[in-house]
């Protein structure tokens, strides 16, 4: 891991002096993500594990500019090294600016170490309005902030996402584009989804929480938690499993497949079990007021993983859901059995990347490349367990036609037996055989499905 030279500002006041500390906390996890390619919630959980003297301010300033920096990286890193003491400064000077932090005084004294003029950053702040730009938030907006602070550079929307992601998953809209760089350059609201509970009476208990909780205009049983961090062991809805965090595109994935109160469904890349305890509530939704004897088996090929969908689904009280556990290449369950297979399968997670920014700066065009043939295999062995009649569903949380469309007309080049279902997609009713679900069409990470009849 890159170690920080000694710093050489002189901080005068108490601000500055907690500023300063923050800069070096902030560097040194920023160098760990780059240097070891570990998500970055994953170094700064560990960090704070390590660290319990940071209060909850503490946490929050530095959570939440490290995963800026990442989010603006795309500009920022055009400015000169991070390992160069005054454009470090500038770096968390312009993202302050760009996320619009509430800390001002710490932003103010990164602006002070930068040797960046208060009253030039304020004229040009104001400036911007007087530009003809309607949505002063925009990334429009925010390019032009940086090309007026930073006039040797050249600075294009689309650098904000790396330039191997355009190949892979090519956008040719103009529009288009802008709409998803927007998206990805924003942190979606916590989704969740409520099970075993009437929804308007989880919203009610959940706003005299003080938790900024709303419905979602799509599906009767999903709610925004808004974007402010929750510790959910205190939320009494959550502990009693009542309540399931889960982001409004995978819930998608959920709605396609339609499980009806008494099928038998087969999630096959299960992981702890989010989709899985979806399908089994949506079942028993179906059922009304009768029981519900449908069933779901999950299967993946990681213990841990399996071993959290059984805590979870005991906390939220779901009967008939049982593990096999993939040990080989041979299928884990009966063949030709099920009225319902979805395969979710492993992918590059780029639909992901709203909520994990870094992941596009320490990933490569390998990580959409590489998955194709794994995810046609997992596809293709799944596909066996599927009875006739049935459905087979396909989803990723990719962007990447790649690992998509090519995917699915593949597998149904080679598989004559299945053939593609027409769905509706929930956000814009247009209809079609396979969709993908954009970060920017309700406020939620970006998903890929398609559903297929077995005849």
């Amino acid at each position: 891991m890159s170690s920080a030279p000694q710093s050489t500002i002189i901080a005068n006041t108490p601000a500055e002096k907690r500023a300063l500390s923050y800069s070096s906390t902030i560097k040194k996890l920023f160098d760990e993500v780059l240097d070891t390619k570990m998500p970055a919630d994953r170094i700064v959980a560990n960090y704070f594990r390590e660290h319990k003297k940071h209060g909850s301010k503490d946490r929050r300033v530095i959570r939440e500019t490290l995963f800026g920096l990442f989010r603006w990286w795309g500009w920022l890193k055009q400015l000169g090294s991070q390992h160069d003491e005054q454009t470090w400064f500038k770096m968390l000077s312009s993202c302050a600016l760009l996320e619009q932090h509430s800390w001002r005084s710490f932003a103010d004294a990164w602006q002070i170490f930068a040797g960046l003029s208060d009253a030039q950053v304020e004229i040009i702040t104001a400036n911007i309005a007087t530009d003809e730009i309607a949505n002063t938030d925009s990334v429009v907006a925010k390019n032009l902030l940086l090309k007026k602070l930073f006039t040797n550079f050249e600075f294009t929307e689309t650098q904000l996402l790396p330039e191997w992601f355009w190949e892979v998953c090519p956008v040719e809209d103009g529009k288009t584009q802008i709409q998803l760089i927007e998206a990805m350059s924003s942190r979606p609201p916590i989704w969740a989804r409520v099970q075993g509970q009437d929804t308007q009476k989880a919203l009610a208990e959940l706003q005299q929480a003080q938790i900024d909780a709303t419905p979602s205009e799509f599906f009767n049983d999903a709610i925004s938690l808004g974007s402010k961090s929750i510790n959910l062991n205190e939320v009494k809805l959550y502990k009693n499993g009542l309540l399931e965090i889960q982001d409004l595109a995978s819930q998608v994935i959920g709605n396609i497949c339609q499980p009806k109160t008494d099928e038998n469904w087969w999630d096959t890349c299960s992981g702890a079990g989010g989709k899985t305890l979806q399908l089994r509530s949506l079942m028993m939704q179906d059922a009304v007021k009768a029981s519900s004897n449908g069933s779901v088996i999950s299967s993946d090929i990681r213990s841990k993983a399996l071993e959290e969908l059984n805590k979870r689904a005991k906390r939220a009280g779901f009967n008939n859901i049982s593990i096999s556990r993939w040990k080989s290449e041979a299928l884990p369950v009966e063949a030709n059995h099920f009225d319902g297979v979805l395969v979710d399968a492993p992918c590059s997670c780029t639909g992901t990347w709203r909520r994990n920014p870094d992941m596009r700066w320490i990933d490569d065009r390998s990580c959409v490349e590489d998955k194709p043939a794994l995810q046609l295999d997992i596809l293709t062995r799944s596909a066996k367990a599927v009875k006739s009649g049935a459905s087979l569903v396909y989803a990723t949380c990719s962007l990447s036609p790649l690992e998509n469309e090519a995917v699915v007309d593949e597998f149904l080049a080679n598989n004559k037996e299945f053939s593609l279902e027409t769905i509706t997609h929930p956000f814009t009713q247009q209809q079609n055989t396979m969709l993908t679900v954009w970060p920017y069409e309700a406020n939620s990470d970006g998903m890929f499905v398609a559903k297929m009849v077995k005849r």
